[in-house]
């Protein structure tokens, strides 16, 4: 039982170095191609019209802020359609119609839809407004985004190659200095922005549409089949099928629209929650297109990885599970063989752990020149991830056993900078169930520490802080968070009652 224990934890570790080493591999080639950015081919001579679709769904506190900034855009106004696809249940639609009315009044042509259903989730509203949309061009932005003015002046013209699909602009933060959260955040979502689709967009390999600040070719959509909702991530959905179809999608790294990160950890982890969902879902659904179809060899392996890199949360999980017995019962074979520690713990090590830390240092490096101030929050992201791994392995469980749940969308509050409030503001996250198990965890792990100091087993020490860290920041700081609301809100609802039924109390 102990060897069996031992190989399986082995066995682990070695997986998650390939994914490890692979990261390596998308370091390597955004070196080789840092310096060839994608220029466009030639220019339109005459500017073509663009739709700008805003999927909504009870947004409140950002609506206002959207259409005033795509209102900015400088694009000829009457080139541009403008499609409000509120799917809210709740006074976003009272606001959003308002808005819609006033800036139709300034002259704009902007248009207000409303769906009696959710059918389809954001894909659905996405196909709604595609079926009616004027433009040759559909740019997509979630309410949460702020355009820059010349976004589609400085994107149209990529499309004068006609097998060009897809404009993807990167995503910039507009609260990333809010909290040590959301810098951490910041620091995760540059890593993928920043090295990992730069990386693959100029090599040849697919990239994905991030779901915002992206613009479509209307033909390349419905070319694909149109979106579509069977999956929680509809814009890697459509990428893979339309890559597959032989379009041509361009990332742009260096066209930046600012984005509002989640401040609540709840919130954060119902947004990883979706991605790694929907993720392994379409790995269901497209690996086996990608390997059936005539692709090149370099794409069918990158599109593995990517597809499969959310596995790893899982293989986290076990680690978890067989860390603690794993090394004690390792001991005696360490001590027999001493040269062990050297010939594979140190490759692994390597692997899995130094990549991230390249990974994320050199994203940081390359957007913002300042690699040595962001190392110091290594640990801290190194933490998060490990805290995320069972909940995203729950994500990935259901996926695997075809579970459907509805599109969850990530509350945003109007944060920008350092201001901004969401303390007892609509949309407030609940607990999730798999609190207890994670402060379980975390527990587990305090337990492992003492154990391996009485063994004296120091050097391990290092990773078992990240383990208790990891998992009891993300169930703590989720408790902490969403229970003084809910009793606030409990006291708010009891004032409320008291006033309406004097009598009953």
């Amino acid at each position: 039982m102990k060897s069996i224990i031992v190989g399986l934890y082995l066995f682990v570790l070695v997986i998650l170095s390939v994914y490890g080493l692979h990261r390596f591999f998308l370091i390597y080639l955004y070196y080789c191609f840092r310096n060839k950015p994608p220029l466009p081919q030639s220019r339109f001579s005459k500017l073509p019209p663009v739709t700008v679709q805003l999927p909504l769904y009870n947004e409140l506190y950002v609506v206002r802020r959207l259409l005033k900034t795509v209102t900015r855009l400088s694009y000829p106004q009457e080139l541009l359609e403008i499609q409000v696809l509120d799917d809210s249940t709740d006074e976003t639609q009272i606001v959003a119609q308002r808005l819609v009315s006033f800036y139709q009044q300034k002259g704009f042509n902007i248009k207000y839809y409303h769906r009696n259903s959710r059918e389809g989730f954001k894909a659905g509203a996405l196909q709604y407004g595609l079926n009616k949309a004027q433009g040759e061009f559909i740019l997509i932005l979630d309410a949460d985004f702020i355009p820059p003015p010349k976004l589609l002046e400085d994107t149209i013209h990529y499309f004068t190659d006609p097998k060009v699909g897809l404009v993807q602009a990167r995503w910039g933060h507009l609260n990333k200095d809010y909290s040590l959260f959301t810098k951490i955040q910041s620091i995760l979502l540059d890593g993928h922005l920043g090295v990992e689709q730069t990386a693959r967009s100029r090599s040849g390999r697919f990239i994905t549409f991030n779901g915002t600040a992206g613009i479509f070719r209307k033909k390349c959509i419905e070319d694909t089949g149109g979106w579509q909702g069977d999956t929680l991530t509809e814009d890697l959905d459509l990428s893979y099928r339309a890559q597959i179809k032989g379009w041509k999608f361009i990332y742009l790294r260096d066209i930046e629209v600012p984005a509002e990160l989640p401040v609540e950890v709840a919130s954060f982890k119902l947004q990883q929650y979706r991605w790694t969902k929907g993720t392994t879902q379409n790995m269901l659904k497209l690996l086996p297109r990608v390997f059936q179809a005539k692709l090149p060899l370099k794409v069918k392996i990158e599109a593995f990885f990517h597809l499969t890199s959310n596995l790893s949360y899982l293989m986290m999980t076990v680690l978890s599970i067989l860390l603690l017995p794993a090394i004690l019962w390792e001991k005696e074979i360490n001590l027999a063989h001493p040269w062990r520690t050297l010939a594979i713990d140190g490759p692994i090590f390597i692997a899995a752990t130094c990549s991230v830390v390249c990974f994320y240092l050199i994203a940081q490096k390359e957007l913002y020149g300042e690699a040595l101030k962001s190392l110091k929050y290594l640990p801290l992201i190194m933490a998060l991830g490990i805290g995320l791994s069972l909940h995203n392995s729950k994500a990935i469980i259901e996926a695997l056993n075809k579970k459907n749940s509805s599109f969850q969308r990530t509350p945003k509050y109007d944060i920008t900078g350092k201001k901004g409030d969401w303390k007892g503001k609509k949309y407030n996250s609940s607990i999730p169930s798999i609190f207890y198990l994670e402060l379980l965890f975390g527990i587990y792990y305090i337990v492992a520490s003492i154990i391996f100091i009485q063994e004296k087993m120091f050097t391990a020490l290092p990773f078992l802080m990240l383990y208790i860290g990891g998992y009891l920041f993300v169930s703590l700081a989720t408790y902490l968070q969403v229970r003084p609301l809910h009793f606030k809100f409990m006291e708010e609802y009891s004032s409320r009652k008291k006033r309406l039924y004097p009598s009953s109390t």
